[in-house]
């Protein structure tokens, strides 16, 4: 099925349309929201709230402002920074064993094969070091843009700047 069927499908509310959905987009939106999440289960969570977002909101869907994937990876993003900085997952992380910081210490030196799963990773390293480091605060690390550029200690509107022109650049690399 086509990602054009898949929405023409999607609009008419077809109960088939949800399990296609699922099945197209699941694995690399879940490599997405586990990268940001790190804890397996969370992400498991956090795909399901994603896939009922999508669901709900395919009327604000508009073909004319980006691509349909571009689209469902923001709210997974989205949604992923929504639950990293809820109060129960906060609390949550604060009581855990230590089996799971020797995971998650596994799991970090990892990250290069979970990017490159969703295949980025070799373009993302063709950018400037700027860029790199940009790129992997906002969308690997989920930072908000403003605390970027706490964290790089640069003005808000250089961030953006720089991530728009980061973004052009990878879609050029891409040929998107």
């Amino acid at each position: 099925m086509t990602q054009e069927e898949l929405l023409v499908l999607i609009y008419k509310k077809d109960d088939k349309a949800f399990t296609h959905l699922y099945d197209m987009y699941s694995k690399s939106l879940f490599a997405v929201i586990n990268v940001l999440v790190r804890n397996t289960e969370e992400a498991e969570d956090v795909l399901q709230d994603v896939f009922v977002k999508i669901w709900k909101n395919m009327d604000s869907y508009n073909e004319s402002k980006g691509r349909f994937y571009t689209w469902i990876l923001n709210i997974a993003r989205n949604t992923s920074i929504d639950k990293l900085r809820s109060k129960n997952f906060n609390n949550s992380q604060k009581n855990l064993s230590t089996d799971n910081f020797v995971n998650q210490l596994e799991d970090s030196t990892k990250l290069g094969n979970k990017v490159d799963t969703i295949g980025i990773q070799e373009f993302v390293k063709r950018l400037k070091p700027k860029c790199i480091q940009i790129i992997d605060l906002l969308f690997f690390k989920g930072y908000t843009q403003q605390e970027a550029a706490e964290e790089l200690a640069i003005p808000l509107g250089t961030v953006k700047t720089h991530n728009r022109n980061c973004i052009n650049d990878l879609r050029t690399y891409l040929k998107v």
